[in-house]
């Protein structure tokens, strides 16, 4: 071989791995620039910072390599379903939904795009899920027993309030694990020598006149539903409450945290955070059917004594010694 071709056939092969190395590089670019479209549905008006914190804790930085659009029914669970099919309409890699409400209308909106329940009190009992271990379809997430502990939260009620004899039970008829868990406590409330009524609530603007109701009828104690999507207007809900001098359970920390009496439940900010979690799977190529419902297995009992002082109730030493969090 003449010393010219030598050369030649190594100016090609310095020419072909320079290519080789070029494409390498650019393909791995053009993967370092995508950018992934998340639609968030929820009857809330903001999304819970935790969400977002967890997906930057796991590499996702908005404005950068992941784009969320927020579609939020404001409170009026009837905008649901037109906001889902707006959301459909961008293709988003993925939505993700805060509670159940919000679920069935993404889920009634497409049946390819992954979604991810961020909240949901019983996600077999609402239809989003065949079961828990086998979720099927396009829907997983996070399932916060909202049915099930419904029961726990009447009897540390009725511990809290032992004279109590009628209970309020204030939640939207148009949720169904809102009803089931009015069913759940129907069947328990014999046990506790005490009775439930359905007060229904369905926007966040009701609790003022729901209350007042409440009042009037002469009801010792209530409980309010675990719809996660109150959060927001925990302040605006605690303080007619406190008003009418009525002891009330709430579900979330958020509610004594702005001055109501007591909450039993989940970390919300923790369910978010587990939210993330399933979009990063799912970003990463795994199917919603096979990633099985995840169901909490940590609970907390929050007392506002505050709260409790201004109403004049004085919670049981043997209730306050189970509580995680006592607020003075």
């Amino acid at each position: 071989m003449r010393e010219g071709e030598t050369l030649n056939r190594r100016t090609l092969c310095v020419a072909l791995i320079a290519l080789f190395i070029t494409r390498s590089f650019s393909a791995e670019a053009q993967q370092a620039k995508k950018i992934f479209h998340i639609g968030f549905l929820s009857a809330s008006p903001s999304i819970d910072l935790s969400f977002l914190e967890g997906l930057h804790d796991l590499g996702y930085v908005v404005g950068q390599n992941v784009v969320v659009e927020h579609r939020s029914a404001q409170g009026n669970l009837n905008r649901l379903s037109t906001l889902a099919t707006e959301l459909v309409g961008l293709k988003p890699d993925l939505i993700v939904t805060q509670g159940s409400p919000a679920a069935q209308a993404a889920k009634k909106a497409t049946n390819k795009i992954p979604i991810v329940m961020a909240t949901s009190g019983d996600a077999v009992g609402a239809g989003l899920v065949a079961s828990l271990g086998r979720p099927g379809g396009n829907v997983t997430g996070l399932s916060f027993l909202g049915t099930d502990l419904g029961t726990k939260r009447l009897e540390l009620l009725k511990e809290s309030v032992p004279k109590a004899a009628r209970v309020a039970f204030l939640a939207n008829p148009a949720i169904i694990p809102e009803m089931i868990t009015l069913k759940n406590l129907q069947s328990t409330e014999a046990a506790l020598g005490l009775t439930t009524q359905l007060v229904e609530v369905r926007s966040p603007e009701e609790f003022e006149s729901a209350f007042a109701d409440v009042a009037r009828q002469r009801f010792d104690a209530a409980l309010l539903s675990a719809n996660s999507s109150l959060v927001p207007y925990a302040r605006k809900i605690v303080l007619p409450a406190a008003k009418h001098r009525l002891p009330v359970m709430y579900s979330w920390r958020d509610f004594p945290e702005a001055g109501g009496l007591m909450s039993y439940g989940v970390n919300l900010s923790d369910l978010f955070r587990r939210a993330a979690t399933y979009v990063d799977k799912i970003l990463k190529g795994a199917k919603p059917a096979d990633l099985p419902v995840e169901q909490p297995t940590k609970f907390e009992l929050v007392i506002n004594l505050k709260a409790a002082k201004q109403i004049g109730l004085t919670i049981p030493p043997n209730v306050l010694a189970r509580a995680d969090r006592v607020i003075r």
